[in-house]
């Protein structure tokens, strides 16, 4: 906790008096100006919101520049100048949201209708969020001249959602001078309510790896009326099972080790025996089980996880085929080494009429955790503190964020977000479900808690 005392000073001192009622209509009116964009990612067309953005920023003197690989697909990179004592700080979020089908929405998802203290609307809080916090930043930097030891870089990235080679790989692989920052600040993250109670904020220190692997079946291809026992069917269908009833085994690194220890300073007696006994020898592999069936989460975050998806098989009742094919998403702890990680596959399945292929995706690389025993870490729980006045926890995505990219550059990067009930998930409202929403109120405190963060981190001593 030595990082924490300098970070409250300055929050404190550094900051001019705002007028945040002012600042909470700017933010609405961009909001909805940016989740009515259609962005949705296939097919991609990121540039209406990037044109946007680009005219805002540009209006208030801020430079700007855009880069794409594709004219349709841009992304916008801002910068307001510090002294330079100190490297940059980068805010990002994704201008491209994910699919819709407009059937199951109450109002329509391109509408940003505002309705019983909610926004509605795709990107509402995946990710155009993160998007509006970063732009009301650069403007307040601006028109308050707050003076910075770091400078801080905005970039309003295309292809978040699947495509990424538009997006963070490009600008990694061709304008990494653009973006290169000490510390990056973007999604991932957020404060966690449940029955109208903050339970903690979560800040992404770490992300696990999306690998698609393919297990092939084959055998020869026969009449249906004669069963043969080397039905391709028969064999990927024995492979997938005992694929989905192996648990590889737990390792937990810095972030998920601290963050089930303090996830038990917050639980029941009952969920806290079993956070606190998750590596004693005796209890483990009875709260393992536990989590398997009851919190697939946390089960997902201590271990490399299979998950069969996809199969594909045959093509009439009367015709045994001659190939069969399950493709499994595996989500990779950070530091797992593939190549050995399929060989235990192989070896679960022992079957040598099945192929196991690592497929071809676009995904992200490997990194390891970002720090949290440094001044950003500690900026962040004394920002969350703050606004929410709750315990920050360190925590690893099942999921996949842009950081990684970032992350395998050396920034250190944390996932932040605004507050959200647990209870919106299963009632659809959340990010990727049928229906999306961000209460008004909880954006307005997410800005307020991005500029607090943002002044500790970069402001002048």
């Amino acid at each position: 906790m030595r990082y924490l005392i300098p970070f409250l000073a300055t929050a404190l001192h550094a900051q001019p008096q705002i007028d945040w009622k002012q600042y909470e209509d700017e933010t609405m009116r961009h909001f909805q100006a940016l989740v009515r964009f259609d962005t949705s990612d296939p097919p991609g067309n990121e540039k209406p919101a990037a044109d946007y953005l680009k005219s805002v920023l540009e209006a208030e003197g801020i430079p700007v520049k855009v880069f794409s690989l594709e004219a349709h697909r841009p992304n916008v990179v801002a910068r307001i100048k510090g002294n330079g004592r100190k490297r940059p700080l980068l805010i990002m979020g994704h201008t491209d949201v994910v699919n819709v089908d407009p059937r199951k929405w109450t109002f329509p998802p391109f509408s940003a209708t505002r309705d019983g203290g909610y926004v509605y609307g795709r990107g509402t809080v995946d990710d155009k969020d993160n998007v509006v916090a970063c732009l009301m930043i650069m403007l307040m930097l601006k028109r308050m001249n707050v003076p910075l030891d770091r400078d801080v870089i905005f970039l309003a990235e295309a292809g978040e959602e699947g495509s990424v080679r538009f997006g963070i790989r490009y600008m990694v692989e061709n304008h990494f001078s653009e973006i290169d920052a000490e510390y990056c600040l973007a999604e991932g993250g957020g404060v966690v309510r449940r029955a109208g109670k903050i339970r903690y904020g979560g800040v992404q220190t770490s992300e696990k790896i999306p690998y698609a692997v393919r297990l092939v079946s084959r055998g020869p291809a026969g009449h249906g009326s004669r069963p043969l026992r080397t039905n391709a069917i028969v064999h990927l269908s024995q492979a997938v099972a005992r694929v989905a009833a192996w648990q590889p085994p737990m390792r937990l690194n810095d972030t998920t080790r601290t963050y089930f220890e303090r996830l038990a300073t917050l639980a029941t007696p009952e969920e806290a025996a079993r956070y606190n006994g998750l590596v004693n020898p005796r209890k483990t592999s009875e709260i393992q089980e536990y989590f398997a069936v009851n919190e697939p989460g946390h089960n997902s975050m201590i271990r490399t996880s299979i998950s069969p998806n996809i199969i594909k098989a045959g093509y009439r009742v009367n015709v045994i085929p001659s190939e069969a094919e399950a493709t499994l998403d595996i989500r990779a702890l950070p530091d797992e080494n593939m190549t050995r990680f399929l060989d235990e596959i192989r070896k679960v399945v022992a079957d040598p009429a099945v192929e196991v292929v690592r497929g071809e995706r676009d995904t992200r690389p490997p990194a390891l955790p970002s720090a949290i025993k440094n001044e950003a870490f500690a900026a962040a729980e004394a920002a969350v503190r703050k606004h929410y006045g709750a315990v920050t926890l360190p925590t690893m995505s099942t999921g996949a964020t842009d950081m990684a990219y970032l992350r395998a550059k050396g920034i250190q990067s944390y996932g932040i977000g605004p507050m959200t009930d647990e209870e919106d998930g299963p009632k659809g409202f959340g990010a990727h479900s049928d229906q999306e929403r961000i209460l008004e109120s909880s954006l307005h405190q997410f800005v307020r808690f991005h500029w607090d963060l943002v002044v500790s981190l970069a402001g002048r001593r």
